[in-house]
């Protein structure tokens, strides 16, 4: 029977894969609008705020929303050259170290800051400067607190992992 630690970061993997899969439709968005922009821009030329304002959120969605995603996946960029080759407990020492030293912090930090951020934006209803623009601009910042919960979930999920494997390399 698997530990409550392992069933919570398998959870956690779930609900992160949910949402990255599903952001990662915004792909088709971002290419659609673009060459529809592109398109109206060059053989027609018309251009639009509003899709131009909405190719730059679903882009932002996309990467903000599919990062915890990523990182489940080992998609990220590593620093350590030699993880490759490393001994499972070698790795699960640097995904251990990674997730509370580095990960953790940033992401707390990041949602410290981008809480409050996104809140005042909430609270006057923030919308595009530009007068057939968006009226969506609370909605975007709040992809950033939404990014560094979901970014610390994966954390966490990765040190449960990282620490069920040392603890099994001791016995």
């Amino acid at each position: 029977m698997p530990a409550r630690s392992n069933v919570f970061a398998d959870a956690i993997d779930r609900l992160t894969g949910a949402i990255g899969r599903a952001a990662a439709w915004l792909v088709l968005v971002v290419v659609g609008l673009q060459f529809t922009l592109v398109a109206a821009r060059y053989v027609f030329g018309v251009g639009s705020i509003w899709l131009n304002e909405t190719v730059i959120y679903a882009h932002a969605g996309l990467f903000l929303l599919a990062a915890a995603w990523t990182l489940k996946a080992g998609g990220h960029v590593r620093v350590d050259i030699f993880y490759e080759r490393a001994t499972p407990r070698t790795r699960a020492i640097v995904d251990l170290a990674g997730a509370l030293l580095l990960l953790l912090p940033f992401t707390l930090v990041m949602l410290w800051l981008a809480a409050p951020y996104a809140a005042r934006s909430w609270a006057i209803l923030e919308r595009s400067r530009e007068a057939s623009g968006l009226p969506l601009v609370f909605v975007l910042k709040t992809l950033i607190p939404a990014f560094a919960v979901l970014l610390a979930l994966q954390g966490v999920a990765q040190a449960i992992r990282a620490w069920a494997q040392l603890r099994k390399r001791r016995r």
